[in-house]
Parts: structure tokens; sequence; C-alpha cells
């Protein structure tokens, strides 16, 4: 292995509020370490990811990292350098060359940030992206300003940093704690580092209002895309009704070759119409035995999958069940908690309603049970 990177992930998120850390807050329907580990591995210079988090978060994150070059989570210690330490500690038997350190709780990483690390340790046995302080810096004691202070020379650190790997993982084993970031254990031994263009994308998040400004870069280049689906069933006895992922008490079910969930799989051929890929027929043939009775959670959460591996967003989903029976406003909360679970985003994006046909055509007469559904996508050009 040339180049590893840490996804370090242990921290709490203290300033930012909430009882969640900040690296698994959803962004764009995806969690905030998950953003930052595909960023690492975006340009194809990293050959793998250390995620190094809380023991009791192990098995979380190894689960929201599948699919990446990412290795099984290590726990990480009391401070961040002791986190730092325990993951070069675990990558020592894969003897990477380099190894870059970077916060999972910062989601952008530019274009070709890594490869202007990687170029500069060519000159220096450490590199990190900074942006120069254009703000006036100010010296005050609790609300009384004492003196401005000189900002000529002063830059703002950020991550990832690169490092080659045997030395970073020898000074750590050598340091004190105290250290503020990997670079400072460079200065304070006498190595050189070097300064890589940062950017004003590569917020940290931090504090309240972070996550709405970094949503709003990452969507700055996206186009919108609308799908629209439709489906029916109709109605038999000796089978649960299953409607948006919750079963409904009724004397009837749908009959379909799968658990026949109109109005998930109305939601499925929204997506598949909006990304171009065709309808819930052509990824689920009903001809295949295996989707047999099957349950409709999976189709939507291969459609949500869908939309994260195009790099994209679902803005909203609103799907209407068209019935005259039974009733669906006491099951709405359920069936938008259950959708907006299986899509992975907030249930303000979800919108699940009921019509009738006045009693007519097959619906009027409790033949069937028909869903429409329509969603808005962001989708990078």
């Amino acid at each position: 292995m040339k180049v590893a990177a840490l996804l370090m992930a242990a921290g709490r998120g203290e300033r930012l509020g909430g009882a969640e850390p900040k690296q698994f807050l959803p962004l764009l329907g995806r969690p905030v370490l998950r953003h930052a580990a595909e960023a690492l591995l975006r340009d194809g210079l990293v050959d793998a990811i250390q995620p190094v988090c809380a023991d009791a978060e192990r098995v979380r994150v190894n689960a929201l990292l599948e699919g990446l070059a990412a290795l099984p989570a290590v726990a990480g210690g009391a401070t961040r350098q002791a986190s730092v330490r325990a993951g070069l500690e675990a990558l020592e038997a894969r003897a990477p060359t380099i190894v870059l350190v970077h916060d999972a709780a910062r989601p952008v990483v530019p274009a070709g940030t890594v490869a202007a690390l990687l170029a500069a340790l060519a000159e220096a046995e450490g590199a990190i992206p900074a942006q120069p302080v254009a703000d006036t810096l100010k010296l005050a004691e609790g609300e009384t300003v004492l003196r401005t202070m000189p900002r000529d020379g002063l830059f703002r650190a950020q991550t990832p940093q690169a490092f080659r790997f045997p030395l970073l993982l020898a000074l750590h084993r050598a340091a004190e704690e105290g250290a503020t970031d990997d670079a400072f254990l460079l200065e304070a031994a006498g190595h050189a580092v070097r300064l890589v263009p940062g950017s004003e994308s590569n917020v940290k998040i931090t504090l309240p209002g972070d996550l709405e400004r970094v949503e709003a870069t990452m969507t700055r280049d996206m186009l919108p895309r609308v799908g629209t689906g439709f489906d029916v069933h109709r109605l038999v006895a000796g089978r649960p009704l299953f409607l948006c992922g919750v079963e409904v008490p009724h004397s009837m079910g749908l009959d379909g070759h799968s658990d026949a969930d109109v109005g998930l799989h109305a939601l499925c051929d929204a997506i598949y119409g909006a990304l171009a890929e065709g309808d819930i027929g052509r990824h689920f043939p009903p001809s295949e035995a295996q989707w047999k009775n099957a349950d409709s959670a999976a189709f939507l959460r291969h459609a949500a999958g869908r939309i994260a591996a195009r790099g994209g967003v679902l803005a909203n989903a609103d799907v209407t069940l068209i019935c005259e029976r039974p009733k669906i406003t006491p099951h709405a909360p359920a069936m938008i908690t259950r959708v907006a679970s299986l899509l992975g985003v907030d249930e303000g994006r979800v919108s699940v309603k009921a019509t009738t046909t006045e009693r007519l055509g097959f619906p009027g007469r409790e033949e069937g049970i028909a869903a429409q559904a329509a969603v808005s996508l962001l989708v990078p050009a």
C-alpha cells in the first residue's frame, strides 16, 4: 500500500449541539462521514481508508462505509492525538509510504487537493491545505478589545494533511499530549511542512448553520430532475395489505408477485424515471422467483441507492394512494416515517396522502388500489 488515509470520526461535536455526533448527521441523504470518505477516494489516489472512531461506534461506521475501500474501523483514544496514534498503529502492518489525516466532519475535499498534497511531499516531510487569514484579527479580554494583531503570514489550516508514514508514526509515539494538529509534531521536531492552497468549500462542520452552508455548496452545480410513477394492484382475500411500507389492517390485501405495495412501487418508478433508469420491472423482474412475496422495502432501498450512486439527493417525494377503503389518514404518519427511513431523508421531505374516485372505476368499486408518486432530485450535471 502506498497511500492510506485516516478518517478521524471519534469526536463528539459538542459545539454543534444535539444528541448525534456531527460526523453521523445526514447531509444530502447520506452521513457526513460517508461524504468525507468518498471525497478522499474520488481521485483514485488513496488506496484505502482507515476509520478511527469511538469503540461503541465501530460496527456503525463499518456499515456506513460499506462498499468503499475502507478497512475495519479501530477505536480511538481520549484525545484526537491519541486517536491518530491508534489509527497509525493499525496501519503499521500495511506499511504505507504516505498517510493522510482527515476530519470526518469535513465532507468536501476539493478536486485536486489530494494530488497537490502528494506532489508537495516530494520536497517536504509534510503538507497541509491552508488559506491565508483575510479578516482583521483582534486580541480581546472578555468583550473588550486589547489590540489589533498582525495577520501577515497567518494561515487557516485544513485537512486532509499529508505526511510520510514512518515519520509521523515515530513522532506520535514519542510525543506528549497537546498537539493541535499533526503538522505541529513535524514543526516541533524541525521538519519542513509545505502549504498547498486550501478552499472555502472545505468546511469543518462545527457550529449550527455549517450543515446548511455545506449543503448549499454541494448542490450549487446540480441540476433538478423530476420523475413520476404509477402502480395498481387488485384486492384479494387471504393476503396482508401493505401500503407505503406499513401493514394496514384490512379484510383484503393486494395481489402481486411481491408484497404488491403500490405506494412503494409507484415511488420506485418515480425515482428510476427521474434518473432515466427504466422502471421497477427492469430492476426486479416479476419473472424471477427470488422476488416472490418480497418486501418492497428492498426495492425502495435500491432506488435510494441509485440516487446516491449518481451523486444526487432527493429533494422531496409525494405519494398519493387512491382507494375507497381502508382509510389512509390514520396510517399516513407511520407511512411517512417508514418511507423517509428507507430513503434516508428527513420526514419533512416526504408526503403521503390519499384520495378516492368518488366510487367510480375499479378503486371506487373496491376492486383494487392505485398509487401515483412524484419525486424531485438534484443530480450532478
